[in-house]
């Protein structure tokens, strides 16, 4: 078999998905210093993530092999499987960093939001293909979506706030390229607006600034070279409004501190983020050079843009994020050769679901938006995670390849 026959599809997005794995595996590899020396495994956690990634290209080569139109038939019991998961997890799920989100079935540990994601993007995908016509997308279209959507945000956002926010946003950005009615999306624009202030409010109300762990207080044990994280049981809905509060109220109130009087152990993330960023010096120290790797919580996951930026300077930086402006780009192009609506709207919603959290992740690691729990897609240290992702990259190449033989078509008639 040939290997043109295998990566089948896009090759553009395949070049953006071999770029994103080289980086996530140099750079993870880096990160995961503190995980080697607790687990006294030096090639232990860079062996699991590559091979996890190299699982992942493996589901996007069989997904991208799947006709797209049988993505909708798996649409239902998807949502039944996402909900059954999503209701699991707030009753049973395992706690880290005070957060009730990840689930453990026959060894594997998953949070059910990554593929609720997903999920949420096909159905909308469905409903405004569905409901498309001359000028633009029906009006029932709109509450169609909310329906299906809005239940699904709020159980995710119980213990994943930040989450169900970019699934809220990815879905209004599809709406808005699905040509829903600029009224509707004013008005939920609107009361999205107010219901953030209520909702602050009422966190501020509710929430202490001493309540729950901080976002920058980990608890970790090495075992077999995994990190296990504090595994409690979920107690309450009330017990995350404090750690929300914590990080409005760093955000809002910030101001500036002296070196020397800056607490380290209270603000560990923020503080060596920018020390990473500054001791970049613009040009990077190398690969595999990090000083701040060694201090910087979840510098392998959450935080390793702030590692790239520190190794490979402001160019490396810039690269990472000109991939995924590419990805978004080619999936236009795709979207724009598509024969019918579906695909269009599927390809686009994937596309902005992956650039739109990558772009929090890096907003969050240069310090403009308040810390959250978002990885950066395909590079940043995973699980299940890293192989959904790349299931999603394979569900892009499905369409690309339908979409290529509309094209061809296309040429033919022009001849």
């Amino acid at each position: 078999m040939k290997i043109g026959n295998l990566f089948k599809g896009d090759k553009v997005i395949w070049m953006v998905l071999l770029f994103l794995c080289l980086i996530s595996v140099v750079e993870v590899f880096s990160a995961s210093s503190t995980l080697t020396y607790k687990s006294q495994d030096y090639l232990g956690p860079i062996i699991g993530h590559s091979w996890k990634m190299l699982v992942g290209v493996g589901m996007a080569i069989v997904i991208l092999n799947i006709p797209c139109r049988y993505f909708k038939l798996m649409t239902p019991g998807l949502l039944l499987i996402s909900a059954i998961m999503l209701v699991w997890v707030l009753a049973f799920g395992e706690k880290t960093n005070d957060a009730g989100r990840w689930i453990s079935l026959l060894g594997l540990k998953f949070q059910p939001s990554e593929i609720a994601k997903g999920t949420l993007v096909l159905v909308t995908a469905q409903i405004l293909s569905a409901m498309q016509r001359e000028n633009g997308a029906d009006k029932r279209a709109f509450k169609y979506i909310l329906i299906v959507v809005l239940p699904f945000c709020l159980l995710i956002g119980v213990e994943n706030l930040s989450t169900a926010a970019l699934i809220f946003a990815v879905i209004f950005l599809m709406m808005f390229v699905g040509r829903v009615p600029m009224v509707q999306l004013g008005k939920l624009a609107a009361g999205a607006a107010i219901l953030l202030v209520v909702f602050i409010g009422s966190i501020y109300m509710l929430g202490s600034l001493d309540q729950g762990e901080s976002n920058e207080t980990q608890t970790e044990a090495i075992v077999n070279g995994e990190v296990k994280k504090d595994t409690k049981k979920t107690t309450s809905f009330l017990h995350r409004f404090g750690t929300w509060k914590n990080r409005i109220d760093k955000k809002l109130n910030s101001k500036h501190v002296a070196p020397a009087d800056y607490d380290l152990d209270k603000d560990a993330q923020v503080a060596h983020a920018n020390i990473a960023i500054v001791g970049s010096n613009i040009i990077g120290k190398g690969p595999g050079k990090s000083v701040e790797r060694d201090f910087l919580p979840q510098a392998f996951s959450d935080f390793i843009y702030v590692i790239i930026i520190e190794e490979l300077g402001i160019i490396g930086a810039a690269f990472v994020a000109f991939l995924y402006i590419v990805l978004l780009y080619r999936a236009a192009r795709i979207a724009s050769r598509c024969e019918n609506n579906f695909p269009a709207f599927l390809v686009m919603g994937l596309a902005l679901m992956l650039v739109v959290q990558a772009s929090f992740n890096m907003l969050v690691a240069v310090g403009i938006a308040p810390v959250t729990g978002q990885p950066l897609p395909l590079i940043s240290r995973g699980g299940t995670s890293t192989i959904i992702n790349c299931a999603y990259i394979g569900a892009m190449l499905s369409v690309s390849r339908s979409a290529k033989k509309r094209g061809e078509k296309l040429a033919l008639k022009e001849i």
